[in-house]
């Protein structure tokens, strides 16, 4: 169900992030190796990074592979902060732009690897529970993601740290509905990441770190994440794994 990426480190093209490795992001929208249910993710895909401080984000309804508009302008774009996704959409949610990921709100991105189950029984607790979405057009996207976002903001405005604010969505979805809630979130300088249901890694450097659904390569040093997990990740503080 869907993968992701986050990336804090030094400047480095877009490019390199979602292309490059033996299992690079683009090689698991038709590769997957340890994915929930689904041997494609080829309905749709998206890449948000930070420019002169503000979110800036690219967005598809196709898979991945067949863009190489965007594999080309992906080698000029450079960033030191970014989060990358690719869908396998739910059965009942359309393929279309708008529920594409990572979503926006001020100097937030987000993803969201999963699923909730019964949406359709809980949507509306879940919207209540998220409040005004004034300001979020994203919240509003015809996917199960959605709401979880708005959550996850009216949490962050409330002034919760970024994974503070993902696990407190954890808490609140999943006393409600059971289903897969690996969320991925930065704020231009951090990183966090949940695991519910699914698989994450991370792989910690001098300089860099990267969470992702699964390893980009073979290379030694990714760290599978426990279950049921929250992750945060700062490049003064470093990776930090605890119990959800």
């Amino acid at each position: 169900m869907c993968r992701h990426l986050g990336y804090l480190g030094p400047e480095r093209t877009l490019h390199s992030l979602i292309y490059d490795g033996e299992h690079s992001l683009e090689t698991q929208s038709y590769a997957p190796r340890m994915t929930q249910g689904c041997v494609l993710n080829a309905d749709g895909y998206g890449a948000g990074w930070y420019q002169d401080g503000e979110a800036v984000r690219f967005r598809r309804a196709q898979p991945i592979w067949t863009d190489q508009s965007f594999r080309e302008v992906a080698g000029a774009v450079r960033a030191s902060c970014a989060i990358a996704a690719i869908r396998s959409a739910t059965v009942g949610f359309p393929v279309d732009e708008s529920c594409a990921q990572p979503f926006r709100a001020g100097a937030w991105l987000f993803s969201h690897n999963g699923k909730i189950d019964d949406f359709g029984g809980v949507e509306g607790k879940i919207r209540e529970l998220a409040g005004d979405v004034a300001g979020v057009p994203d919240a509003r996207a015809p996917v199960d993601s959605a709401p979880l976002f708005a959550l996850a903001v009216r949490h962050w405005r409330d002034g919760l740290p970024l994974g503070d604010g993902l696990a407190a969505v954890v808490g609140a979805i999943t006393a409600l509905a059971p289903g897969r809630y690996n969320l991925l979130a930065s704020d231009g300088t951090s990183l966090a990441a949940t695991t519910w249901g699914d698989s994450l890694f991370v792989r910690e450097d001098a300089d860099q770190i990267l969470i992702a659904s699964e390893p980009l390569d073979d290379a030694a040093g990714w760290q599978a994440v426990p279950d049921r997990s929250l992750v945060t990740a700062g490049l003064t503080a470093g990776v930090s794994v605890t119990s959800l």
